[in-house]
């Protein structure tokens, strides 16, 4: 067996064509393999649960299209209301988070081709990318950090093209990916800034020096340049996100952001990107590599002394399975050894699979959480232990959420009712009352999280508000928000679900009679950002 061998690959045909991806271009089985069952994985699960509460405020804030939005880019809720308006279900609403699935490890393998891998390690990274908990979990639901691997491992992949190939032109195609996963999530910063580190540090800084270079730089500040425009216009908003966030992520210690790292790329391929940090500094095969390999440990250490989220480096980890893949392949003696690591790896995933896909109905998937002894990770400090974890628990209980909502509106007096605005807590509640209460005549939904906050009143004068809400800390009774008077107040119920997460659980429905001073007036007080 060679390691470097491109079997299966055709080298005239390759030569022949044209394009951005001409190694991909020839007909690779390994590749087509594990892409067409990744997005068939995908697909079948994508039609279980409702819409994740994030996917519903990408829907209403892309129903006001705009050049950005308070805590994203544009492109994620233009294309979620787009897809939304041609069938309103959560299978066609995600098929492009099944694309990001499968595109991904069909890039991830093409990396190990450049890399001078043969199918043994196009195998491994296959799975590595199609059957990492963290991976897979991101492409489970429409949002901005599903493109992210994708987007990452493309900039990488074409970097590397310019550096293995002398392909100098790729690198305004990673110009063109930068700018446009950067109308995404702006998170692909840190890695520009880790390869560019990886650069200077090896002598591929060679590339700096190159005119494609500085032209992939200006093509990616043009394509990000109207969502950056917005942001200044309305007084940088998504920075207040980032301090928000610091300080409502748990903070993780060494030990426990390793193991988080750890499982969620699959414990079994744990030596896979440990490898693939490594092993361009051990072979001369892999130096040329060792600029990725630089930039991977730069993301995870700068994302530990963040205290970012423990999925925001993923993105990182197809360029180090791709090159631990190849490391690896030379160390395995025999195909025997080869299999049986692919199979454990296999296993592995199996298992973990089911914890970040919706491929278990909920009572199945506590069964099966209780039979692993394994509880949901909490990502926040003020986050209840729930059953489900959160990104599943997320997608239970909107419809019932709403009609709860509804019932307590309709038991407002009429005489009451036309003055009244329901305002709630946070953008995914408010994002549901604007989709699913259209049936039931309700008004447009206020909060003061995100961009509703810049939404404001949306047209709406309220003498009433019924407020749906789960803080006691707004005033002692819990019944207005705070500075507010109620000529009169009305404990209308409180919200309930089964398998919501537990914040969502037992909100209170109180209406607040003519409130004083008006809604607008508090407004300004009334905006957060987390």
């Amino acid at each position: 067996m060679s390691g470097g061998a491109l079997t299966g690959l055709h080298y005239a045909d390759a030569r022949r064509l044209r394009g951005v991806f001409p190694h991909m271009t020839a007909v690779d089985r390994v590749a087509v393999i594990m892409t067409a069952v990744t997005a068939f994985i995908h697909l079948l699960c994508s039609p279980y649960y409702d819409f994740f509460g994030d996917e519903l405020y990408f829907i209403v804030c892309g129903q006001h299209p705009a050049f950005g939005y308070a805590d994203q880019p544009p492109l994620v809720p233009l294309l979620s209301a787009g897809l939304y308006a041609i069938d309103p279900q959560t299978w066609f609403v995600r098929l492009p988070a099944v694309a990001a699935a499968a595109g991904l490890v069909w890039l991830t393998i093409a990396l190990v081709r450049l890399l001078g891998g043969g199918n043994p390690a196009a195998w491994l990274a296959g799975l590595a990318a199609a059957g990492a908990p963290m991976l897979a979990g991101l492409s489970a639901v429409l949002s901005t950090s599903t493109f992210e691997p994708l987007a990452w491992t493309a900039f990488a992949y074409l970097v590397a093209r310019a550096v293995y190939r002398g392909e100098m032109r790729a690198l305004l195609w990673a110009g063109i990916v930068a700018g446009l996963s950067l109308e995404t999530k702006y998170g692909i910063v840190l890695w520009l800034a880790a390869l560019a580190l990886g650069l200077l540090l090896t002598r591929e800084r060679r590339s700096f020096l190159c005119p494609p270079f500085w032209a992939g730089l200006l093509i990616a500040c043009v394509l990000a340049a109207p969502s950056l425009i917005w942001q200044a216009q309305h007084g940088m908003p998504f920075l207040d996100l980032v301090k928000a966030s610091r300080s409502k992520n748990i903070v993780l210690s060494p030990f426990d952001y390793a193991g988080r790292l750890a499982f969620g790329m699959n414990i079994v391929l744990l030596p896979v990107w440990i490898a693939g940090a490594t092993a361009p500094f051990l072979t001369s095969r892999l130096s040329q590599a060792r600029f990725l390999a630089i930039g991977f440990v730069a993301v995870l250490l700068a994302n530990f002394w963040l205290h970012g989220k423990d999925y925001y480096p993923a993105g990182a980890f197809p360029a180090a399975f791709a090159i631990g893949s190849v490391a690896l392949e030379r160390i395995f003696v025999t195909a025997k050894l080869q299999s049986a690591y692919l199979a454990l790896g296999l296993i592995s995933a199996a298992i973990s699979l089911p914890l970040v896909l919706p491929l278990l109905p909920p009572a199945g998937l506590l069964a099966y959480e209780a039979r692993l002894h394994i509880a949901p990770p909490r990502q926040f400090w003020f986050e209840q232990r729930t059953d489900l974890p959160l990104t599943f628990g997320f997608q239970f209980g909107w419809h019932g959420f709403v009609a709860q909502v509804a019932q307590a509106f309709d038991a407002i007096p009429p005489a009451e009712r036309t003055g009244t605005a329901i305002l709630v807590d946070d953008y995914a509640e408010a994002a549901a009352i604007d989709l699913y209460g259209r049936a039931y005549g309700l008004p447009a939904a206020l909060s003061g999280h995100n961009q509703y906050f810049f939404w404001a009143l949306r047209g709406q004068t309220p003498q009433n508000v019924l407020y749906v809400h789960g803080s006691e800390a707004w005033d002692d009774s819990a019944t207005r928000p705070a500075g507010a008077s109620c000529a009169a107040t009305l404990f209308l119920g409180r919200t309930r679900s089964r398998f919501a997460p537990a914040f969502e659980i037992g909100k209170r429905m109180t209406l607040c009679v003519g409130m004083r001073p008006d809604l607008a007036t508090l407004w300004p007080s009334l905006g957060f950002m987390y």
